[in-house]
């Protein structure tokens, strides 16, 4: 899957399917809104901002389909 900044995604929430666009990649640990994230450069995460609420969250690559 070739995913990039910019470029529209949609994820599975407890509310259902949404979408949004991704801000940032990461492919090491972080910590995001106090969460720790085990990133890899074979499971990344991204940073997403949400298109209908504009709040970010961090979800693995394999989770995200592009739209």
């Amino acid at each position: 899957m070739a995913i990039s900044k910019g470029d529209e995604v949609s994820w599975n929430t407890s509310q259902g399917r949404t979408h949004g666009t991704t801000v940032e990649k990461r492919t090491k640990q972080f910590t995001f809104e106090g969460q720790t994230f085990k990133a890899s450069q074979d499971e990344p995460y991204w940073i997403v901002e949400s298109a209908k609420t504009g709040a970010q969250a961090a979800h693995k690559e394999s989770s995200l389909t592009a739209r």
